[in-house]
């Protein structure tokens, strides 16, 4: 039966290109030497990089006295920093894993540069635990390895336990998840190159790689077995991570509501460092043809969605201090909207619920400026979000004589872009020495909204 597409409907794949016309553009950034704006994009990047590195040396070297927590305050940047980069990582496995379950053809553009986005999140998260326990030498005390002290084990109620799993099995599987869906594009460039030590490292890592009949179904089969493996993450991860807060008894953590809202508020950043990400790469590798307007209005409208859930969380903490009638539980609540760290708050709404609102109007969705302005706004308010939990629920305690204030210091600003620091030079070599787009799925849905005929 012919299925005519929609005349309607904008295609996927702009520009009506052939197979032969993805390869080469894809690979072409790769092959030709790198623009002055690449060079200046990771001299930027690493210097911060730099910068964070001295601070977490100097850090380590004289003891986490330098930053700014105190008796009250004893957790702010370190882990709002931690959730905040978990929370990234995010979209790469919904990007890839979920919408690839529910046959979202659109993603075929942009989930390559997601999963490689998760892994370097994820890698970006897992400095701050290690640092915050101050004797990072010792972080294998995390993990309960073979020893020689008896029964003596790590403490597996301790949250920092939990982050430390959470962490580590997710690194692993998205890892596997994007090795795995590189290999058909690796080959077709080990196919590509001259002899030469590049060419035997994309032969080694292509596995063989021939493209017949029956490893293209043997490489279906273990890409569903492993989206399926990876979709539950993305609910566990981040359910595990608000459990540092939930399972604890401080007004403003202890509260049910909490895994939810803090998947869907991973999502919701996750999509946001997506766009900005995949703008900036539209523009500067001339990718135009692939990650089009089509794909950026269906990032539009999840974020839309998830801004939406965000904001219910919002509403229904409120409602649940007031319900529930515990004087600390609204006063908490009632400190966030209107004390001194009110203009955290507030910037956090505004960022996270108000501004999104802007995506209803199909004019501001189209104007792609706007919209990377947008993603920007989102980012800063969910890191603002995991400020405005961590520290306006610690500031004020059960006794007024351990009220404090707090204030970061330069030393946790550093380590802070020196994480954004990692994540863009990690970033900016991926664009280097791999494709960002996959091409094998890509080549899948070239004719998808084309008004070319199929069959049913």
């Amino acid at each position: 039966m012919a299925e005519v597409c929609s005349p309607l409907r904008l295609p996927l794949i702009a520009g009506r290109k052939q197979p032969a016309a993805v390869t080469e553009d894809v690979c072409r950034p790769m092959l030709r030497p790198p623009s002055i704006l690449w060079w200046a994009g990771f001299a930027l990047a690493f210097s911060l990089l730099l910068m964070g590195v001295a601070a977490v040396g100097y850090q380590i070297a004289t003891g986490v006295g330098v930053w700014g927590l105190n008796t009250t305050v004893g957790w702010a940047f370190d882990i709002t920093n931690f959730v905040f980069w978990v929370g990234i990582g995010h979209a790469g496995t919904l990007i890839s894993a979920i919408l690839f379950l529910f046959r979202q053809k659109w993603r075929t553009s942009v989930n390559r540069s997601a999963e490689a986005m998760t892994l370097f999140a994820v890698m970006c998260a897992g400095i701050f635990p290690i640092i915050h326990t101050g004797r990072p030498w010792l972080a294998f005390w995390l993990f309960p390895y073979p020893n020689f002290r008896g029964p003596l084990w790590i403490n597996f109620r301790s949250p920092l336990a939990w982050d430390a799993f959470a962490i580590s099995t997710y690194f692993l599987i998205s890892a596997v998840f994007w090795y795995i869906g590189l290999i058909p594009d690796l080959a077709t460039i080990r196919d590509r190159l001259k002899p030469g030590l590049r060419q035997r490292l994309f032969a080694i890592f292509s596995l063989g790689w021939n493209g017949s009949y029956r490893v293209w179904r043997h490489y279906e089969v273990l890409y569903l077995l492993l989206a399926g493996l990876a979709t539950p993450l993305v609910v566990s991860v981040h359910t595990i991570v608000s459990w540092d807060f939930a399972t604890s008894v401080i007004p403003g953590w202890h509260a049910t509501i909490f895994p939810p809202y803090f998947v869907a508020g991973a999502i919701f950043s996750g999509i946001a460092m997506v766009l900005t990400l995949m703008l900036v790469a539209r523009k500067t590798m001339g990718l135009e043809d692939y990650i089009t307007q089509r794909h950026v209005d269906a990032m539009c409208k999840l974020l839309l969605l998830t801004s939406g859930i965000v904001a219910l969380a919002y509403a229904t903490e409120f409602f649940t201090a007031l319900y529930s009638g515990n004087p600390y539980e609204q006063f908490v609540f009632m400190n966030r909207a209107k004390g001194p760290f009110a203009w955290a708050y507030w910037t956090m709404v505004g960022c996270n619920v108000l501004i999104p609102q802007l995506l209803w109007f199909e004019r501001v969705r189209r104007r792609l400026v706007i919209v990377f302005l947008l993603s920007l706004f989102i980012n800063v308010g969910m890191w603002f979000e995991r400020f405005v939990i961590i520290v306006t629920s610690l500031h004020r305690d059960f006794l007024p004589a351990n009220w404090s204030g707090y204030t970061p210091t330069i030393y946790e600003i550093a380590t802070l872009l020196g994480s954004f620091g990692l994540f863009f030079t990690c970033f900016l070599i991926f664009c280097r020495v791999l494709p960002v787009i996959a091409m094998g799925e890509v080549k899948a849905v070239l004719s998808h909204g084309n008004g070319k005929g199929g069959h049913a």
